[in-house]
């Protein structure tokens, strides 16, 4: 078990939103393209929306308004989300929206996760710079 583990990189959960509640499908070549290189392998994906009335509904790969774009994106589908969950981001959307959730493992990072471990090595901090930061770092550097 502890082997299958080392072979798993961490795992990241991103909600991505989209006024309306049609996708247009131009995140799957992306989400294509990261994966057959190697960076991530997505686990799961799974569309939530919030009606202009407050409504909400969750659709699954498995659901055919979906599936054909998105089903041969996760090859095996992990229940790292509860409906739960799932229902707790439907609502905090904004009336009238929609939002792609997709769980991914950054497999770039299997590697050097379980040499750290068999280091008895830990991470002490992870954080993601926000994306203003960095855009103001950029202009900054740029300007200079």
């Amino acid at each position: 078990m502890t082997q299958e583990l080392d072979a798993v990189g961490p795992v990241d959960v991103a909600v991505i939103g989209f006024e309306g509640s049609r996708f247009n499908g131009e995140i799957v070549p992306a989400l294509r393209d990261v994966q057959e290189n190697g960076t991530v392998r997505v686990l799961d994906i799974t569309f939530v929306r919030k009606d202009e009335d407050g409504s909400t509904a969750v659709v699954e790969l498995t659901d055919p308004e979906v599936a054909e774009e998105f089903g041969r994106m996760a090859d095996v589908q992990f229940d790292l989300l509860s409906d739960a969950d799932l229902r707790t981001i439907a609502d905090g959307l904004p009336a009238g929206s929609s939002a792609a959730v997709v769980v991914w493992e950054n497999s770039w990072a299997a590697r050097l996760g379980a040499a750290i471990r068999a280091s008895n090595g830990e991470v002490l901090m992870l954080e993601r710079i926000p994306r203003d930061t960095v855009e103001a770092a950029v202009t900054a550097l740029v300007a200079d």
